[in-house]
C-alpha cells in the first residue's frame, strides 16, 4: 500500500504553444494538483497513490494511464462512463496565467464518499488534498468525510487550497469552505495571495499567525522565483530558491510540495517531531525541484528526478550549508 495518497481532481491540461510563425497551438499534458504531488512523490521514491474519478473516456484513460507510468497506485481510480474527464486551457498573460476549465458534469465532482476506496487511507501515513473537489457536491462530501475519516486514523493530512476564482460560485463560499477544512491540516503550502484568501489577512505574519492558530503545525508560504517560508510555532524562516530558466511554471507549486511531503515520510517523523533544521533540508530541496521544474513545459513531464535536484543543490551550495541527508531511500 502507498504510504502518501492524493485524493481529488485529475484533468487535461492544453497548454499553449508558439510556432516559429506565431500560430498557437494546445499541447496534451496530464495535471491537477493531487494528482500532480502524488506524482512527484512516487518519482521521488516515495510510495504514493491516488483517489478520483475519470471519465471513460480518451482523456480518462490517458490519465489513468500516466498515473501508471509514473508508478502511481491507482486502485483508488474510478473511470465513468456517465460523465466526462474535466479539461483546462492554460495561456500565458504576461506573468501571469489564464485558464479556462471545461467541466460541467465532469467526472471529478461526481466523485461519492462510498466509492473511495478507505483501505488506501487505512495504510498510508499521509494524506493529501486541495480544494478543487470542495467547490460543488458530491465531490466536497466525499473528500471531507475522507480527510475526516484520515485524521481519526491518525494520518499526517497536508493540504494546497490552489486557489480558482473562476471555479467558485462566490469569494465568500470559497473564503469559507477553504477555511473549513483547516482543522484537519498538519502542513499546508499557500502562494501569497491564497494566504490573504485563506486567512483574510493582508500581511505574511499575520496571516501565518492566523493558520497556526487553526493548529496547522507547518505553514509553507511559496513566493514564486523569490523564494518561500516556513514557519511552525516553534520559529519562522525564509530560504531563497534557486536561478532557473523559467519556461512554464505550471505545477512548479505541486513539484515543491511533493518534493518537501517525500522528505517528510522518509524522516519517519510526525509534523510535531519537526525541528527547524529538518525543515530547512525540506525547503531547500523543495525549492530546487520546484526551480527545476519551471524550466520545461507542463506539470507532469517537467518534473525533475532526485538527481537532477541533488545536482543542482550541489551547484549552489553555499559553505555554511554543510552536508544534507538527501539520500534517496
Amino acid at each position: 500500500m502507498p504510504d502518501v495518497v492524493s485524493i481529488g481532481e485529475m484533468l487535461v491540461d492544453f497548454t499553449a504553444v508558439e510556432n516559429e510563425n506565431g500560430e498557437i497551438f494546445y499541447k496534451q499534458n496530464p495535471g491537477g494538483a493531487p494528482a500532480n504531488v502524488a506524482v512527484m512523490v512516487s518519482k521521488l521514491g516515495v510510495s504514493s497513490g491516488f483517489i478520483g474519478k475519470l471519465g471513460r473516456d480518451m482523456f480518462g484513460l490517458y490519465l489513468k494511464e500516466t498515473l501508471e507510468k509514473e508508478g502511481v497506485d491507482t486502485k483508488g481510480v474510478i473511470l465513468d462512463s456517465d460523465y466526462s474527464t474535466t479539461l483546462a486551457f492554460v495561456r500565458k498573460n504576461g506573468e501571469e496565467r489564464d485558464f479556462v476549465f471545461y467541466r460541467k458534469s465532469s467526472a471529478d465532482l461526481n466523485l461519492n464518499f462510498s466509492e473511495v476506496k478507505k483501505n488506501l487511507v487505512d495504510e498510508c501515513r499521509l494524506l493529501h488534498f486541495g480544494s478543487l473537489l470542495l467547490t460543488a457536491e458530491p465531490s466536497k462530501s466525499a473528500v471531507i468525510n475522507t480527510v475526516e475519516y484520515a485524521k481519526q486514523q491518525g494520518k499526517i493530512i497536508t493540504y494546497d487550497p490552489n486557489w480558482r476564482e473562476q471555479l467558485w460560485d462566490s469569494k465568500e463560499d470559497a473564503v469559507k469552505t477553504m477555511r473549513s477544512v483547516l482543522r484537519y491540516v498538519d502542513i499546508i503550502k499557500v502562494s501569497e495571495l491564497e494566504l490573504q484568501i485563506v486567512t483574510e489577512c493582508t500581511n505574511l505574519l499575520p496571516g501565518i499567525a492566523e493558520l497556526l492558530k487553526t493548529g496547522v503545525k507547518v505553514v509553507c508560504v511559496t513566493q514564486g522565483a523569490k523564494d518561500c517560508v516556513i514557519a511552525t510555532k516553534r520559529g519562522i524562516e525564509r530560504f531563497p530558491t534557486f536561478k532557473a530558466e523559467t519556461v512554464d511554471t505550471l505545477g512548479a507549486g505541486d513539484s515543491f510540495f511533493g518534493a518537501f511531503i517525500s522528505r517528510l515520510v522518509l524522516t519517519g517523523k510526525t509534523p510535531d517531531e519537526l525541528e527547524m533544521s529538518d525543515l530547512r533540508d525540506f525547503a531547500i530541496y523543495a525549492n530546487a525541484c520546484g526551480a527545476l521544474s519551471s524550466e520545461k513545459v507542463g506539470a507532469i513531464p517537467a518534473m525533475p528526478s532526485h538527481d537532477e535536484i541533488m545536482a543542482l543543490i550541489a551547484r549552489e551550495k553555499k559553505p555554511e550549508d554543510g552536508e544534507k541527508n538527501f539520500k534517496q531511500m
